[in-house]
């Protein structure tokens, strides 16, 4: 079973965990309880297992929205952030929004207290409670075989849609958008009689080439569009059509259609299942002109003719942060990565780059030795391990993703290989397992923070094994056992890894047991595409050689960030800019990986800014792989009751200095301080 449930054994309570993921949730009871099985269909939205226990409250040590519904599934009240809520006698479900989505039915009366840490639910005396838990792994239904013909490839991506969970405004929340079905090159077209997209009467015309298909591919599956040939590319209904190739250049409206359309959704489904105070709606609704309670329960293709009827001039600034944009070369090669790239909802461009010579990107590096004087983490001197080098254009994106032969700079590498190896990951029991690498003495200063840093999470289970001047076949020994993830600290060049008894060469190996790992040596980027290939799922690499002293910058930083739930892009995009070498790090593989789950929803950043007698604080949100753009978010200020999309930067706040000390002590985040990095509980309100 992915879920499990499990009493707390001496500390009254249970303890949740989704073994495929490896999210914990704990629920604290006043007494010992002892779960027993309990019927998953008595919940009013699907969970994959569920429990019943009998207590007189429960108490979720984490702030959490709470959602109470009664039994037809109507919400009845909220309680987001600080907050309190009293109900009479009756049939309740109750939704936690917590790393595994929990639901708890109950009946009798209940009291909701929500504070800065905590959620409490009290009870009239010893009540029977169901708890019931979903796991946020999805997997593709079917593979879809097509040849590398255009017109098969679309007829292929014309099945994606039959993952939607549905095609109403609810579809923009990444637990109702199911895994499209993956895609393989074959002889002919096979497509599984099982996949039945949905009757939403939209199709898209497009020229059948790749340059065309590549880019609607994202779109297409988010409204259950069918793509047919076309010499104009256009969006066509039974009662209008709409053009995109226009001034603003094909891709270009492409984008704009998804964003609008997702964005509005967003707004839209506030009048469903979740009818919560938006940000986005507050901001919206003056200004489009639609009737969004009509909406709601209009078919599809009117849904969309309403809102493509908005300029996108008068939304565009409200449309959150785009969580990934994918710079995929037109070939045959790259069809394969489609489905995960749509999974992601990813805006998709076929490749604008610059060529960038190794001489270059190894600039600040040589610079920062001559002034210091310090050492490399190469054992020899030897040429760059990446010949054929590329920076994208820049978009605004959160991540950018490079699909193609060359090694990106600034962006993710990602290779189909990586995403199959995510979705073959089985259930583990026991600890979150981290080893750390140290195969040279001089490097100590990494192997202790990271044996200090890893695993300190004490709600969390770890199991953390620290390893030194290992030789090749313990090393080899380590990369084929099961682990969730590897910080190797030592040697890499053209030879592979360096042992105390030679070199171990990955691209030898025929399977790794690692899920995720961080080379933190010179040139590894080839024995990181090893792993990948091997059976791993993403790592950060170096495209060149590194200087000791900012190796130990990027790698202190990145150990902090991954330790508190941040994906592998995101704490690589913070932890560059902590040294002058941070442009020699990329991502290989499936950069939304995180090792450990967040606190909350979401990895938060706050960006500080003092003004006079008050703070201008933004919170920045970061999204895993067991998350995804759509979700929401409402931040713990004193009095606050918006939700907000959560995606890249929240709307700024302005705090006076006791209500920043409040909220810096909420949970220990990275922050931008007036400039300077720090974390939030490093912060002398004395120095402020």
């Amino acid at each position: 079973m992915t879920i499990s449930f499990v009493s707390r054994g001496n500390e009254p309570g249970i303890e949740i965990r989704d073994s495929v993921e490896r999210r914990t949730c704990t629920l604290h009871t006043s007494d010992a309880v002892h779960p027993t099985s309990a019927d998953t269909e008595l919940f009013h939205f699907p969970v994959d297992d569920a429990v019943t226990i009998s207590t007189d409250g429960l108490r979720l040590p984490t702030p959490a929205a709470v959602y109470v519904r009664d039994e037809c599934g109507e919400m009845l009240a909220s309680v987001e952030g600080i907050g309190y809520e009293e109900l009479s006698e009756g049939t309740y479900n109750l939704e936690l929004c917590t790393p595994i989505k929990l639901y708890v039915r109950v009946e009798g009366s209940l009291r909701v207290s929500g504070a800065f840490d905590s959620v409490a639910f009290d009870f009239d005396g010893e009540t029977t409670v169901r708890v019931g838990a979903r796991s946020s792994h999805r997997r593709p239904a079917e593979t879809v075989t097509t040849t590398a013909d255009p017109v098969d490839v679309m007829a292929a991506i014309s099945t994606f849609g039959s993952a939607l969970k549905t095609t109403s405004p609810e579809r923009s929340f990444p637990t109702l958008r199911g895994h499209p079905p993956t895609i393989e090159l074959g002889d002919r077209l096979e497509i599984p009689d099982e996949l039945s997209p949905p009757d939403a009467g939209i199709r898209i015309e497009i020229p059948p080439r790749y340059e065309s298909i590549f880019p609607v591919a994202p779109l297409a599956y988010y409204l259950g569009a069918e793509l047919a040939p076309g010499r104009n590319p256009r969006i066509v209904t039974d009662d209008f059509e709409h053009p995109l190739r226009t001034a603003r250049g094909f891709e270009n409206e492409v984008e704009r259609v998804l964003k609008q359309t997702f964005l509005l959704d967003c707004v839209t489904r506030t009048e469903g299942f979740y009818r919560i105070d938006l940000h986005e709606r507050q901001r919206v609704e003056p200004l489009a002109d639609l009737d969004f309670a009509a909406l709601y329960d209009a078919p599809v293709a009117e849904r969309l003719e309403a809102y493509l009827s908005v300029p996108y001039a008068v939304v565009e600034e409200f449309v959150p942060d785009w969580q990934l944009t994918t710079h995929v070369e037109p070939t045959s090669e790259s069809v394969e990565m489609l489905p995960f790239l749509v999974d992601d909802l990813a805006v998709v461009r076929t490749p604008r780059a610059t060529e960038v010579s190794s001489s270059v990107l190894q600039t600040p590096a040589v610079d920062e030795f001559v002034r210091g004087g310090d050492s490399t983490r190469s054992a020899v001197e030897a040429p760059a391990s990446v010949n054929s080098l590329v920076e994208p254009e820049a978009t605004d994106s959160l991540e950018q993703m490079w699909v193609g032969e060359d090694a990106p700079v600034g962006a993710s590498k990602a290779t189909a290989a990586a995403f199959r190896n995510r979705l073959e990951r089985t259930a583990t029991s026991g600890d979150i397992d981290i080893t750390v690498v140290c195969n040279d003495r001089q490097m100590d200063e990494e192997r202790t923070l990271a044996d200090e840093v890893y695993g300190s999470r004490e709600e969390l289970p770890f199991d953390v094994t620290v390893r030194n001047d290992l030789s090749t076949a313990e090393l080899r020994a380590v990369l084929e056992s099961e682990t969730q993830f590897l910080h190797y600290i030592g040697h890499i060049d053209e030879g592979g890894f360096e042992c105390v008894d030679g070199m171990l060469d990955a691209r030898e190996l025929d399977s790794v047991g690692i899920e995720a790992f961080f080379l933190n040596a010179c040139q590894s980027y080839e024995q990181g595409m090893a792993l990948i290939e091997a059976g791993a799922v993403g790592g950060v690499v170096t495209l060149n050689d590194v200087i000791n002293s900012g190796a130990v910058r990027v790698g202190r930083t990145m150990i902090r960030l991954l330790n508190r739930g941040f994906p592998l892009w995101a704490a690589l995009d913070i932890a560059r800019d902590r040294s002058i070498i941070g442009g020699q790090y990329i991502v290989v593989g499936d950069g939304c990986v995180n090792i450990v789950q967040t606190e909350s929803i979401v990895a938060l950043l706050y960006d500080i800014e003092t003004k006079e007698d008050v703070f201008e604080l933004t919170p920045i949100t970061y999204h895993s792989n067991d998350g995804g753009i759509g979700g929401f978010v409402t931040p713990q200020f004193s009095g606050q009751s918006t939700s907000y999309l959560a995606s890249g930067s929240l709307p700024t706040v302005t705090l006076t200095d006791g209500e920043l000390e409040e909220y810096l002590l909420l949970e220990n985040v990275p922050v931008h301080f007036d400039g300077r990095f720090t974390w939030s509980y490093e912060i002398d309100t004395d120095e402020r």
